[in-house]
């Protein structure tokens, strides 16, 4: 399995930044068996749950995200978005993608959000 994530940025506070995680080496009836999500990592904390979504399309949210994020799925793609409306500052940090399936873990490289003030 190999996650490969894009569309970080530089973006100015209150603004908007989609980021997008195609899976690989794998087929289409395996990536509907994943959960798929994000975490991100500011500059000296630890990594955080941002968005999940499950196989049964349940999503899960960190709290200080909801309402601004929305994480959604294109399987035919096999790929997994985060649109970020109205980022704050807080919002700064490498966000990663994950995927996950029977208690194994599978990470992307991370992609860099940054939100100015």
């Amino acid at each position: 399995v190999q996650l490969q994530a894009s569309g970080g940025g530089l973006v100015q506070a209150g603004g908007s930044l989609r980021l997008s995680c195609t899976a690989s080496r794998m087929i289409l009836s395996e990536y509907i068996t994943y959960t798929m999500g994000w975490y991100r990592q500011a500059p000296g904390k630890e990594r955080e749950l941002v968005a999940i979504i499950t196989t049964d399309n349940s999503v899960t949210y960190e709290e200080s995200v909801k309402g601004r994020f929305t994480i959604f799925e294109n399987n035919s793609k096999k790929t997994v978005y985060l649109q970020m409306n109205m980022l704050k500052p807080e919002d700064t940090g490498v966000y990663y993608c994950y995927a996950e399936r029977l208690s194994t873990a599978y990470w992307g490289q991370g992609t860099l959000v940054t939100v100015s003030s």
